[in-house]
Order: structure tokens, then sequence, then C-alpha cells
């Protein structure tokens, strides 16, 4: 038979257990599920994945790419936003008009993971216009090891190391001397 004592430690476990789960619930809505775009912009966003879908897809919204899966390689469609939509969006806040031809557009995951653009090359390349925001996988929502947002340059010869899972920042930076 448990002692008094014993009783006492597992009813003050039972009742601290709904704090402790109320505790990781809240830690994990806050972790954000949003992307910002900021830095040198006009107009810094904050988007969800929600509105992020709901934007019009580009016409290259839907990207065949290849990933290993079980030691296979598959393709796979992923669906999303240019990158370049966004910036649009938030809009290059320029001291003088060259601004542009020295801005580099930082893509920063959720751990800390980052890739680099240059503003040219989003603006104004075949590889830049496949720079996607993706939302959906295979016709799904992206799951939590993607997700909920990841930036895929669908355009690199090896896109695996400018791909950038757990979405969370979009930086504009313009480079001064």
């Amino acid at each position: 038979m448990p002692s008094s004592a014993s009783l006492v430690r597992l009813a003050g476990s039972l009742a601290a257990a709904p704090l402790c789960c109320l505790m990781a619930a809240t830690a994990i809505a806050a972790e954000s599920t949003d992307i910002r775009v900021d830095g040198q912009v006009r107009q810094p966003l904050r988007l969800s994945r929600a509105e992020v879908a709901a934007m019009p897809a580009a016409h290259l919204g839907a990207s065949t790419t290849t990933r290993e899966v079980d030691g296979q390689v598959r393709s796979t469609t992923v669906r999303g936003v240019r990158l370049r939509a966004l910036l649009e969006q938030a809009g290059l806040a320029e001291h003088d008009r060259f601004d542009w031809r020295k801005t580099v557009v930082v893509a920063t995951a959720r751990d800390g993971y980052r890739v680099v653009f240059s503003w040219p090359e989003i603006f104004n390349t075949e590889g830049g216009a496949q720079v996607l925001v993706v939302h959906e996988r295979d016709g799904h929502a992206l799951g939590p090891a993607d997700g909920p947002l990841a930036l895929v340059a669908a355009g690199d010869l090896r896109s695996g190391p400018r791909h950038v899972r757990g979405l969370e920042r979009i930086e504009v930076r313009i480079l001064r001397e």
C-alpha cells in the first residue's frame, strides 16, 4: 500500500499534468507558422500559410522536383507562389535608382538555415522566375518536416542547397559600400 506522502506526490503530479500539457500547447502555438518579408522594403509583410495559398499561383506554380523517398528518387509536384510576387508586394525601399543592383534576398528557416539570392537574379533570370514559396506537395499541404511553408529554387541545377524547409523569413538587404 502506498504511503500517504507518495499519494500526495502522485496527486500533485496528476494536477500538474494538464498545466504541463497546456504549456506545451502554448509553446507550439507561439512558434509562428507565418513568414515575414522585411528588411529594406516599403511595406513589410507577415503572411500565414493560408494567405500564401490564397494568392494566385504563378504560371509555374506547379513545378516538378525530384527527391529521395525510401532510398528511391521520385518526382513530386509542388505548388506555391513566386518569391518575385511577394517581393513585388513588399516593394524595394530604394534610396537611389541603382539600389536594386546591389540588393540580396536572404531566406531563413526556423532552424536558422539561410540561403541567398540576388535581386537581379530573381527579377531578371528564368531561374529566378522558378523560385517558389511552396505550400503544397503532390496536392497536399506540406507536412511538419517541410512546412508549413518552404522555399524551392526549382531552376537550380542542384536545388537541394537552396531548399529552405520551415521558411520563416525573407529579408531584403541593400549592400552598401
